[in-house]
């Protein structure tokens, strides 16, 4: 998506609203557009996922906001942790935002404990949360999170182990796990326990 398409307030205008400072950032699989306030991180998505204008309309009219390019300490973070994720350091600390039913925020908080290298199912998420029987309402929870990474839905997959739809495409889904899972073989491998198991 075109830069020009995202912002709706010139950078000389941004100290007269209220406004969500937007960064551009290159990453090894395609440029994200990350979205912050003072709060902190609201949105990280990749540029062609499919609904990025309406995942900005949305909170948009739920901030009452305009977006302006900018950075703030929020999206210096994310950049430096981005960077780090890339070269397989799967920690992020960024403080979010989560805009979102009662429901979807505790899908996503969820979401944010499974471990990098590792999956879930989406029935195992709905036990996990106590209703066995939202295994279709967890899938829309985990479509409508517009955190990418950070809150890594792409780490959600079919109870039969197939990939499943992901926003940012299955490619990058699928590229995405593999990085976690060699990162965490390295890890493994560099753990003291190992090297004495080795010996």
């Amino acid at each position: 998506m075109p830069q020009n398409r995202v912002f709706g307030t010139a950078p000389s205008q941004a100290g007269d609203v209220t406004c969500l400072l937007a960064l551009w950032i290159d990453t090894p699989l395609g440029a994200m557009l990350a979205l912050a306030s003072h709060e902190g991180l609201h949105l990280l998505e990749f540029v062609d996922r499919r609904g990025l204008e309406r995942e900005i309309a949305t909170l948009q009219r739920r901030l009452r906001c305009s977006m302006v390019p900018g950075n703030n300490s929020h999206l210096e973070r994310l950049t430096t942790e981005l960077r780090d994720y890339f070269r397989r350091s799967m920690r992020f600390t960024v403080p979010i935002v989560m805009m979102g039913s009662e429901f979807e925020r505790s899908v996503w908080r969820l979401l944010q404990t499974i471990p990098a290298g590792t999956t879930r199912s989406y029935a195992q998420l709905a036990k996990t949360l106590h209703r066995p029987n939202a295994t279709r309402a967890v899938g829309r929870a985990n479509g409508k999170n517009c955190l990418a990474l950070v809150i890594p839905c792409h780490r959600v997959i079919r109870a039969d182990g197939n990939l499943c739809g992901y926003g940012g495409g299955i490619w990058r889904k699928h590229w995405l796990l593999d990085h976690e899972r060699q990162g965490l073989e390295e890890t493994t491998q560099r753990s003291p326990r190992s090297q004495q198991m080795s010996r």
